[in-house]
């Protein structure tokens, strides 16, 4: 069942956050599915600017579109991640989407807020719930890229004036995170005490975590043995989730750590297996593998076994 984040994020504010995990194709959708009902969760399927041209636009909403019809008991928003302001008017003119967001970090606040207001005009007539974004994350995303010395955190005082300006009705927040697989050095880690100024300007109001991923050390040490190159490679600690939904991050987006366990299933395999050629051993290798990194990582965000309460508030025995 389709429903908006808005709806998640009622449930989930101050108790845990929503995993948001993109997607780009068949395997990744089979395993997406299960392991979220695998751990009972309710989640996010996230489809970035760079899945809607590998894939096609329309294939991507077929896919999702029979899932729902595979794993009818699954609840989950389906939303753009990453969007400039053209593609987001594409998808919500699309009909499908519940969600989108619109990053204009890059620009001048003012401009920001100007890009993002005209963009939750066109999604609030339509019933769609917009994500922003202030504050740049260092790291690439696609067609995003900000250099280390360039990235800068949240101001907790422009987040209300951007919020109160926009209409927006999320936002995510740079609070030390950064996209990718190398994201920090020694011990660095999330800045908490932005992240609670942020909550006081904002009380109640769904903030987003970008460039969230682990970087599990034994999918990086498994993929290196097996004839990868990721040196360094580290990520957030997956135990700072909490505290991090006790201060109002209701979604938080998780994409390279499954970029890893495809990385690695696919390297072990065919070392394992050189003489084979056939694509659906490995793709139904990946899907269990998937499943199961998606079931642990909501157990760390706090989401496993709260699938029926979000029912219960948003659609009743559906």
């Amino acid at each position: 069942m389709i429903v908006t984040t808005k709806e998640l994020f009622k449930a989930a504010y101050g108790k845990y956050a929503i995993g948001a995990y993109n997607i780009n194709n068949l395997e990744q959708t089979m395993g997406l599915f299960q392991g979220n009902l695998d751990s009972a969760a309710p989640f996010i399927i996230q489809i970035s600017k760079g899945a809607r041209a590998y894939s096609n636009k329309l294939m991507l909403e077929g896919l999702i579109r029979s899932a729902d019809q595979v794993f009818p008991r699954a609840i989950f928003a389906v939303h753009l991640d990453h969007g400039d302001e053209e593609t987001c008017y594409d998808c919500i003119n699309s009909g499908f989407y519940s969600s989108v967001m619109i990053d204009a970090s890059a620009e001048p606040f003012e401009k920001n807020i100007e890009i993002t207001r005209r963009v939750v005009e066109a999604a609030h007539a339509k019933g769609i719930v917009v994500e922003a974004e202030l504050g740049k994350l260092g790291g690439v995303e696609e067609h995003v890229q900000v250099e280390e010395a360039n990235a800068m955190l949240t101001d907790p005082a422009q987040a209300r004036e951007f919020v109160e300006r926009s209409g927006c009705d999320s936002l995510a927040v740079a609070i030390g995170t950064s996209h990718g697989a190398f994201k920090f050095s020694g011990t660095q880690s999330l800045h908490f005490d932005v992240l609670e100024q942020i909550q006081k300007q904002l009380p109640g109001f769904p903030l987003v975590m970008h460039g969230s991923s682990s970087v599990p050390q034994d999918e990086v040490e498994r993929i290196n043995k097996a004839g990868g190159n990721l040196k360094g490679a580290k990520g957030v600690d997956a135990d700072q989730f909490k505290r991090a939904a006790e201060l109002g991050v209701t979604k938080i987006n998780i994409d390279t750590d499954g970029r890893l366990v495809w990385t690695r299933v696919h390297r072990e395999y065919f070392i394992e297996h050189p003489e084979n050629f056939d694509l659906r051993p490995v793709g139904k290798i990946f899907m269990s593998e998937y499943a199961k990194f998606i079931a642990h990582k909501n157990v760390k965000l706090g989401s496993a076994g709260q699938l029926e309460n979000v029912r219960a508030l948003v659609g009743g025995s559906l």
